[in-house]
């Protein structure tokens, strides 16, 4: 069935029992608010919050929007939020979005464009927030292009949860083993150096990059608690007996996390990225 829609996609994952605790680790589940409520108290969107700051009044475009959970939080912590869908859905898109506007009465701008030519003009916004976007861009050089003109100087991006591969075998891999692709087609990855090569090419600073381990922010459905002791185990299995002790200094578990970060070839393993506009 590939070439349904997205929403008929998402309708299809609901339907399988086997899916039941993705669909809400996905935030797909019904009705929207409670997703949207949901994300704003999670540990994920605690750490955007941390990164990006509360809003007080200034302006963020949340690319990509979907179903429009980040807009929400976004609006609830004093950002005055502009979302960006294109897909008209009334579950998982532009129509969910405006059906969370009505029923909380947060200020949310809705616009229906794509990435890749945004209906904005140059550098209107402080931040710019895209969750899980840049690799479903039809071109991610362009879509990256378009973003980083309607920020402003200084202004952030902050491009979360971003699938990585390594090459086209990985790709495939990545693409089999999605849970979605099959329905309807639009999922991929970039290499690192692809996203990386994509955002200097716009003019961005790269101010942080985030591997799978690295922040809660890829990590997630797993907790910061779960993802602490991950850390933890690998200094603690790592040179012998004497593990559990070099396991508590911070620099050593960094060097042991580089290390694993490095030979892991997980297809479409997620990292996270901060970007300034100079």
């Amino acid at each position: 069935m590939n070439g349904a829609t997205w929403e008929q996609a998402v309708r299809w994952f609901r339907a399988q029992p086997e899916f039941a605790q993705a669909v809400c680790q996905n935030y797909f589940d019904l009705p929207v608010r409670n997703a949207a409520e949901r994300y704003a108290q999670g540990e994920e969107f605690a750490e955007v919050l941390r990164v990006l700051g509360v809003g007080n009044g200034r302006s963020l475009l949340d690319l990509g929007a979907g179903n429009g959970i980040a807009s929400f939080a976004f609006a609830k912590h004093g950002w005055h939020v502009t979302a960006v869908e294109p897909d008209p859905s009334e579950e998982v898109g532009a129509g969910a979005i405006r059906s969370l506007i009505q029923e909380t009465g947060l200020h949310v701008e809705l616009t229906q464009c794509h990435g890749e030519q945004l209906l904005f003009p140059d550098g209107v916004f402080d931040a710019v927030h895209a969750r899980q976007v840049f690799h479903h861009a039809a071109s991610l050089e362009g879509m990256v292009r378009d973003t980083a003109r309607v920020l402003r100087s200084g202004g952030k991006l902050l491009a979360t949860r971003e699938h990585v591969v390594d090459d086209e075998v990985q790709l495939a891999a990545f693409r089999a083993a999605h849970p979605l692709h099959r329905w309807y087609g639009g999922e991929s990855a970039y290499s690192v150096s692809a996203y990386l090569g994509a955002f200097r090419s716009a003019g961005l600073r790269v101010v942080q990059v985030w591997g799978p381990l690295e922040s809660i922010l890829n990590f997630y459905p797993g907790t910061e608690a779960e993802r602490q002791r991950v850390l933890r185990d690998l200094g603690t299995g790592s040179w012998g007996k004497l593990g559990g002790w070099l396991g508590r200094i911070s620099c050593v578990r960094r060097l042991q996390l580089k290390r694993v970060l490095r030979q892991d070839r997980t297809p479409g393993r997620l990292f996270s990225f901060l970007l300034e506009k100079p």
